[in-house]
This record gives C-alpha cells, sequence and structure tokens, in this order.
C-alpha cells in the first residue's frame, strides 16, 4: 500500500458516477459470475483502493476492469486503473508506461483485445477516454524504436510472457490455452490477414472489425509459446499486421481512442518480429488519424518518429507513402511550400522504387492510384488556406479516379468527394454537384464513418452556394442522409454518432 491516491482509479470512479457502496456491491456480483463467489468486497477495502492507492489481490483487478468497461462504453485495462501486475501496488500512475519491455507485449496484446471483445459498444457512449499526444507518443517510443541492438535480437527470448504461471494466475487472467503452431497454421494466419484487408478496402471497417480482433486475441494466446526463431517472428508480424487493421477499422468506426492504442501495440508487435519498416507504418497510421481528427502539429510529431524509426531497409514505396501522410499534415497547417517539397519527394521515391524487392503484403495496397488519392486529399487541404491549390487537387483525384481497380470502394469515394470539395473550393459548384452525387450514390456500400466526416467537410463548402438551385438541392439530399449527433472524434470519448 502506497498510503498515496490513486488517481487513476479515482478519475474513473467518478467518471462512472458509482457510491463506494455501489462498486463493492458490484465487485461481488462480477466476481461470482466469473467464478469466484468467496470474493467478498465491502466500503472500506473501496476507499483503500481509491484514497491510499492500496492494489488489491487478483482476481480484483481483472473484475474491476470488467466492471468499468461495461460502464463507459471503452476498453478499461488493469493498468488503465492503476494497479500494477503481480501485486505492485498503485501510485495512481499506470505501468502501461511507453514503451513496454519485449515481455509485455503478448500480455497487453490478449487483455486488450479481449475487453474489446467483451464490450457491447450499442447505444454506449465513451467517458473521458483521451487520445494520447503525438508528442507524448513519439518521445516515449524514440529510444526505443531506434534501438539496434535490441533489435537485432529480433523476437525477445522468453517462454512466458505473462510471467510465472500459477493457477491464481491463470484465473486472473483467464488465459487462452492455445497449442503452439506450427508453419501452416501460420500460412493460415497469413491468409486470413490478406482476406480482411481487402474486405477494410472494398468495405469498411464496420462489419469485420470484431473478427480481427477475435483473430489479434488467438494469435496473443499463440504467442504465450516460444516458437522456433523464424515461426516466432512470422508470429509476431500477423499479430502487427493484424493490430494495425483492428485500429484502422476502430478508426474508420469512430473509436479514436481504441484504435490509436492498437497501433501502438502493433508498433510493439512489429519490433519484437525484428521489422522496424512495419513499425513505423503502424506509427504513421496513427499520425494520420491524428489529421483526420484536426491535430496536425501532433501528427508531424509522429511522422518523424515514424520515418526516422522505420530503418534503412524501408522501401523506397513505403517512404513515399510516409511523405504523403506527412504533406497532409501540413496542408492542414497552410504550410503549402513545404506541403509540395514533400509531395515531390513522395513522386520521386514511388518512381525510384523499381520493384526489384516484393513489397511487403501491408504495403501492396499502396499503388498510383493511392499516391494520387494522397496527392488529391493534399491539395484539397491545402486550398481552404489557398483556393489556387484547388484546380491541382482535381487533377490528382481524377487521375486516381482512373487508375482505381475495384475492390477500393472506399478510397474510390474518398476520391469523389476530393474532386467535389475541390471543385466548390475552385469556383465550379456544377462539376462538383457532379462528384458529390457519384459519393452519396456509393457511400451506403460501405460502413465507413470516415466517409461521412469528409462528406460533411464537403457539405460545409456548400454553404457559399446557397441560393443556388443546384447546390441547395444537394444540401438538403445531404442533410437527410448525414446521421445525426456529434462527429466521432472530436470530442475526448468514443462517441459513434455524427451530425451535419
Amino acid at each position: 500500500m502506497t498510503r498515496e491516491p490513486n488517481t487513476r482509479l479515482a478519475d474513473l470512479f467518478a467518471l462512472a458516477g458509482w457510491s463506494k457502496g455501489e462498486l463493492a456491491r458490484l465487485v461481488n456480483r462480477q466476481a461470482a459470475v466469473m467464478g469466484h463467489p468467496q470474493l467478498a468486497t465491502d466500503t472500506s477495502r473501496v476507499r483503500r483502493w481509491i484514497d491510499m492507492g492500496e492494489s488489491p489481490r487478483d482476481p480484483v483487478p481483472k473484475v474491476l476492469a470488467a466492471l468499468f468497461t461495461e460502464r463507459l462504453g471503452r476498453v478499461v485495462t488493469i493498468e488503465d486503473l492503476g494497479f500494477g501486475r503481480r501485486g505492485r501496488a498503485g501510485r495512481g500512475q499506470s505501468t502501461d508506461v511507453l514503451p513496454w519491455p519485449p515481455e509485455r507485449t503478448a500480455a497487453v496484446l490478449t487483455e486488450f483485445t479481449g475487453m474489446d471483445l467483451m464490450l457491447n459498444r450499442r447505444g454506449l457512449v465513451g467517458a473521458g477516454a483521451a487520445l494520447t499526444a503525438g508528442s507524448a507518443l513519439s518521445s516515449a517510443m524514440h529510444d526505443w524504436l531506434h534501438n539496434d541492438a535490441a533489435l537485432a535480437k529480433d523476437a525477445p527470448r522468453f517462454h512466458d510472457p505473462l510471467g510465472q504461471r500459477t493457477a491464481h494466475a491463470d484465473a486472473a487472467y483467464d488465459r487462452y490455452d492455445a497449442a503452439p503452431v506450427g508453419s501452416t497454421e501460420i500460412d493460415a494466419l497469413e491468409h486470413s490477414v490478406d482476406v480482411f484487408r481487402r474486405w477494410d478496402a472494398a468495405r469498411g471497417g464496420g462489419l469485420q472489425r470484431k473478427a480481427v480482433v477475435g483473430q489479434l486475441n488467438e494469435v496473443g494466446g499463440m504467442l504465450s509459446y516460444r516458437h522456433p526463431e523464424h515461426l516466432q517472428r512470422r508470429l509476431w508480424g500477423v499479430a502487427a499486421n493484424l493490430a494495425v487493421l483492428a485500429g484502422w477499422m476502430s478508426h474508420d468506426v469512430g473509436l479514436e481512442p481504441t484504435a490509436q492504442k492498437y497501433f501502438v501495440i502493433a508498433a510493439h508487435a512489429a519490433r519484437e518480429g525484428g521489422d522496424r519498416p512495419r513499425a513505423g507504418e503502424a506509427l504513421s497510421r496513427a499520425a494520420r488519424q491524428m489529421v483526420h481528427l484536426g491535430r496536425p502539429d501532433d501528427a508531424l510529431d509522429l511522422m518523424k518518429l515514424a520515418q526516422s524509426g522505420s530503418g534503412s531497409e524501408t522501401l523506397p514505396r513505403t517512404r513515399a507513402m510516409l511523405c504523403t501522410i506527412e504533406a497532409w499534415a501540413q496542408a492542414s497547417m497552410g504550410r503549402g511550400q513545404a506541403m509540395r517539397r514533400t509531395l515531390g519527394e513522395a513522386e520521386e521515391l514511388f518512381v525510384s522504387d523499381k520493384g526489384d524487392v516484393p513489397p511487403p503484403s501491408w504495403m501492396q495496397m499502396f499503388d498510383e492510384a493511392d499516391l494520387h488519392g494522397m496527392q488529391a486529399l493534399a491539395y484539397r487541404t491545402l486550398a481552404e488556406h489557398d483556393p489556387s491549390a484547388a484546380p491541382i487537387a482535381q487533377q490528382h483525384a481524377k487521375e486516381a479516379l482512373v487508375l482505381r481497380t475495384s475492390g477500393h470502394q472506399r478510397s474510390v469515394i474518398f476520391d469523389y468527394i476530393s474532386m467535389a470539395s475541390a471543385c466548390f473550393l475552385g469556383n465550379d459548384p456544377e462539376q462538383a454537384d457532379t462528384y458529390a452525387r457519384l459519393a452519396l450514390v456509393t457511400i451506403g456500400e460501405t460502413s465507413s464513418h470516415r466517409t461521412w466526416d469528409r462528406l460533411r467537410e464537403m457539405y460545409r463548402l456548400t454553404g457559399k452556394y446557397a441560393g443556388s438551385p443546384v447546390v441547395d438541392e444537394l444540401r438538403q439530399e445531404l442533410k437527410l442522409v448525414l446521421p445525426q449527433g456529434p462527429r466521432p472524434g472530436r470530442p475526448a470519448g468514443e462517441e459513434r454518432g455524427t451530425a451535419v
């Protein structure tokens, strides 16, 4: 016991709105449901947890995590509650400090995905879940990502990432009883990643997110065994790819703090497998998320780390993709000269990639169409500050639409919206109306909330042309189809609704 308040638990307790007596009764009831009918908690014990930093014994931390997760409508882990593992006292500070030591990655992955799967988000609004600033993430992870000596060891050499197994510990953490796997099983897992990735590109993240999280949870269980080096490396790669997908799909449906946690888990998993370029790409996803949420300065902090930490083995096409994200952040801040310079670098890197080295699976979605799509988005964003950028945005959007192949429906919708928005910014409302209606026709085919966010931004641009019969009709149609409620991601919590 620290005799210092556990401020993390106190903050979550205040958000939950329970009394100490209520929480004690809920703990006893939930513990019985989870197979611990002998547990008896009272008000005074809850008070000691909060006010004196006392760390309860297992299985209470897990019970509390389950209760707060369900109450707040977002994943709450044991570390979020200020409790260390294996009975260490909580000082109101989480032991979930970045970066995690190697033995923590599989444990965090398994616990977080398990809680995410348990959570029923329908009708719930997250309370108080905050995104970590890009500068805080990059500062915490810089030395860890650049530590070549540790990377040279590749996957960590430990048998059990959750520590020494005991019957008591197994009851507390409900470990998945996985068995060692061979190359055939990992082949199947890698194939499943490709299937999920194609589904996400075509239909958005809403319909398959839980399936991806469930698969990631299974892989976390597999990682609790020490496999031969080549298999362990591949398993960490599967974990990294699934975590990126889980994060991207979570971002796609507006679960922003959850998405950020998955991106960080992905970076850790990639590094455990010795794949520094993959770790950098995972952080670049968090940067894209930051730009989408109106925090381009945080995005630039993350991109500096993603680019410097990716290592010299990063292929030119991957580096080109990273440049496009940096350019989008620069455009959001009105830095036109810097954006143009960065996009020029992206183009040079892209054409310099001769394809003699096969790209990793996670880069196969970034092709020439995506390059033009990101350029269109960057110039369209800059056109808010400099209208002369609008025609260039239109050119790139048209190129992207010509080059798009089947199976990329969400990207096509983004291209339509970029084109329409650039036309509105470039004083061409008639052509804007054409592309806006193409977006409206196809947007219902995906489960992507981000497409609605972009459509909402386009709707804002139509205000300049209010009074025009064509635009007024479009505005009425947009009002009818745009979901109502707070825009996802803008508040601190994980709110799922949207508004005009």
